[in-house]
Formats: structure tokens, sequence, C-alpha cells
């Protein structure tokens, strides 16, 4: 990973927004930034140089993979980065009025009192919103390449699904199976907990993987995992039993839909308009209201990242995004579906990333 360029790229954002330094504190952006994989940090982006800020647990590992200076503190990283800063706010140059940036989608009031307290005079702090995070939905080839290893390591675990649903058998156990044979396959973890959903159920989009015994009828199986540090999420539904004519062809609105919405993936078309496609199809099936969410999301070091794939989005797609399409049926009491795939958009299209087939598999 090009640490050194990401870096650059912020320190060139931030003199553009006139800020003389930028405080990270969420995790994620902090990996993207300079490598680090542990769970306490802050990290300090000035004009002239980054700072990263750990305690002791984290000395080696920091060691190991963090990609600017390391400072070891004893104090929690936010105080030690602070601290720092008082003390060496000549050397940056911010003598006068001065500008800290932190995020204001990450840290807490009680942080920000915290912060503000141990700053030194003179140094105002400015809140910014997904200013790492906007740098982040554009994938270089690296993270394209772990992603699509988290992808082909995903779909591959569908059979381990499919061998384990039955009627009769509960969710949490199908569930337990997957998660273990990810683990075994190498797996880092999950990329959020699994989804096994059947019977009434299904109809449930976030339904978590119960003690419910699986009947007859649709199971809603979304899944991911961690793979050097990127997620992958797919879904697939099967059907268990023989499906009826209105199961069938509920499935095969929802799979045109998906498939639609997964060609309209092109550079330059809005966000909006992916979803819109999707909309358009269950709408004329007879199916539209029962479709409750957005089309899908960006995936990359976090399961959901920018950008949104939903109704209104105006932001335009680019070569480099990794999204989701993921529409989905849900009548409540009675069942749902989803088909999921993760596609790059690339130069004048798309790539669709999943491998698994989106016919309907009957057990």
């Amino acid at each position: 990973m090009d640490y050194k360029r990401r870096q650059q790229k912020l320190q060139s954002e931030l003199e553009h927004r006139r800020l003389d330094a930028m405080l990270i504190t969420h995790l994620p952006n902090i990996r993207y930034l300079c490598g680090f994989t542990g769970s306490a940090a802050a990290l300090l982006i000035s004009e002239k140089q980054t700072v990263f800020f750990t305690d002791g647990r984290y000395n080696a590992q920091a060691r190991a993979e963090v990609h600017a200076r390391i400072i070891i503190a004893r104090t929690a990283p936010l105080i030690a980065a602070a601290e720092w800063l008082q003390a060496n706010r000549k050397r940056l140059g911010m003598t006068g009025e001065s500008k800290l940036a932190i995020e204001a989608d990450h840290l807490t009031v009680a942080e920000r009192q915290r912060l503000a307290g141990a700053l030194p005079p003179r140094l105002q702090l400015r809140t910014v919103s997904q200013v790492v995070e906007n740098a982040r939905m554009l994938k270089d080839a690296e993270e394209i390449k772990r992603i699509c290893s988290a992808v082909q390591l995903g779909s591959k675990l569908f059979d381990t699904v499919v061998k384990n649903i039955r009627a009769g058998a509960r969710e949490s156990d199908v569930a337990a199976e997957l998660e273990y044979a990810a683990r075994k396959a190498g797996a880092d973890g999950m990329s959020f907990e699994t989804i096994i959903a059947s019977g009434p159920r299904s109809a449930l989009p976030h339904a978590r993987a119960s003690t419910t015994r699986i009947a007859r009828g649709f199971v809603v199986c979304d899944f991911g995992v961690i793979l050097a540090g990127y997620c992958s999420d797919m879904t697939r539904t099967v059907h268990v039993g023989r499906p009826t004519t209105e199961a069938r062809r509920i499935y095969e609105a929802v799979r045109e839909a998906q498939q639609a919405a997964v060609a309209a993936v092109t550079p330059g078309v809005s966000l909006g308009e992916v979803d819109g496609t999707a909309r358009k199809v269950l709408k004329r099936n007879g199916l539209g209201r029962y479709f409750t969410h957005s089309t899908g999301h960006g995936v990359g070091l976090e399961i959901h990242e920018a950008p949104r794939v939903a109704a209104g989005q105006t932001k335009v797609l680019q070569p480099g995004m990794v999204i989701t399409i993921e529409p989905g049926v849900y009548i409540p009491g009675k069942c749902g579906l989803r088909i999921e795939d993760m596609v790059v958009v690339t130069d004048r299209g798309c790539e669709v990333l999943t491998p698994t087939s989106k016919e309907m598999v009957a057990i």
C-alpha cells in the first residue's frame, strides 16, 4: 500500500481547506493512512509530518506496521497527541491562530471536550466530515486485489451453507458451520453477524441467525468475510422444498431487478439512478412497496462505507469504486428474499466480482 501517497493527498486536502493539521481517530481511517491494525491509536497529520500515537501494548506491532513517526505514550492516544502538539507547535509552524481538524463523524462529545482542554491556546478545533472516507471510496489496485480475494473466499463458502440448510435445522447451526469453515479457510473473521433467515423471518432484512428451525420456503443467506483487512459481502436466497409458482415469480423479479441495476453501473451515472433502475423493475412486477432499503453500499476496510447506492444520491460512479448491488423484496409475515453481488466500477462499466450463480436453488 502506498501510505505516503495517501498522506500527501490528505495534506493537500487540508491545505485546500486552509487547515493546519488533522487528528484522525477512526481506526479504519488510521489503517488506511498508515497501516496500523490495532485497537488504540490516533494519527496527527500536518503540512510537515505525520505522527502516530499508541500505547505500550502496541510497541512492537506499531514498529512493524506503521508508516509514520511513532510515539508510544503512557496516556490515551488522543490526549498524547494533544500534549505532543502542545510541545511541538512551533516546530510545526503553528504559532499564531491555527486550525486543527477533527473527525465530526467519529469523535464523541466527551472526547472533544477532553481534547479541547488539552490543546494549546489559539488552536481552534474545526470539525470536518468524510474527508478520509471520500478518499477511501476510490480503491487502488492493491485494495481491489484484496477485495477480490475476500469475495472469492466468501463465495466458496456458499456450498457449505447449502449443504447445511435443510428442514428442521436451526438457523444458528447453519451460521456456525459457515463461520467455522470461513476461519478454517483463512478468514480474519466475518464482515458482520451472519444472516440466515427462514420462513416469516426472511421478511426481516437484517434478521440475524436465530434458534428458529428452518421450514419450507425462502432462506436468506447474507454473509461476508474479512481477508487481509478487506471485507466481502454477498447474499443468496435458497428455497427449502418445491417452490410455488408465486415464489418463482417473486424470485425472478428480484433477480431481474438485481441484474438491471448491475447493468446500470457505469462511470458518470449517479448512484440514485442505479437505485432507481432496481426499483422500476420491482414496481413493474407489483413488488415495489416491498423493497424497503437502499440498493447498495460501498465495501472496503469497513462493510458499510461510502458511497451509498440509494434514492436521491447525486454522487456519480467513478472507476475504482467497489459497491454492492442488493435489491430485495420483504412481504411482512410471509417471506422475503435478496440477491447481492459486489461489483467494481471500471472505465467502461463494471466487473461483477461475486462468481456465485444467481439461479434459484431449491433444497
